[in-house]
């Protein structure tokens, strides 16, 4: 989804998934922090969001719960990340 965007201009916000959520297994923080880099990328920090991929009701509480604790400090490691380049 990422590479749509390599050659067309995109203005607008956008919520991009950062992690599978078809998949019972819990993302690795550094997955995820490799996927917002890759959209980061082509996208201006101040128009991505950080979303998992689809919504979540096919999955369990807990794979859900701990799958998004993962998101979370993901995209706060790369928050940190870009605060210390500006």
């Amino acid at each position: 989804m990422i590479s749509a965007f390599e050659s067309y201009h995109y203005d607008k916000e956008i919520g991009l998934g950062v992690y599978d959520i078809h998949s019972p297994r819990v993302p690795m923080k550094e997955e995820i922090i490799q996927n917002i880099s890759r959209a980061l990328r082509v996208l201006d920090p101040k128009q991505f969001w950080v979303n998992p991929d689809c919504g979540l009701k096919t999955r369990k509480e807990e794979e859900t719960i701990a799958a998004l604790k993962v998101m979370v400090e993901a995209a706060k490691e790369v928050r940190q990340q870009l605060a210390a380049i500006v």
